[in-house]
């Protein structure tokens, strides 16, 4: 299992995770912040890069907020950064 610190940058062009910034990886997403649609796109695209299922993958601090902690079950950290291109 591995938490890591994202930066969540709503309603942009495209999905892409952009790089890290002051400790946290940034990430953007086309969805916008209404009735945790932008929370699901970023569940997905981090479920996506780590190949694990979408379920696997959850926010537990920040669900209202930019700054979010997401949990990913199956995965170790480091393989989890070099998933996302850290």
């Amino acid at each position: 299992m591995a938490e890591i610190a994202v930066r969540l940058q709503p309603r942009a062009r495209r999905d892409e995770v952009v790089g890290e910034r002051g400790g946290a990886v940034v990430i953007r997403v086309t969805a916008p912040p209404v009735d945790g649609r932008a929370n699901d796109a970023l569940c997905r695209l981090i479920a996506k890069a780590a190949g694990v299922p979408p379920s696997r993958v959850s926010v537990v601090r920040g669900h209202t907020a930019r700054d979010k902690v997401v949990r990913v079950e199956g995965v170790s950290p480091p393989d989890l950064r070099a998933s996302l291109g850290l």
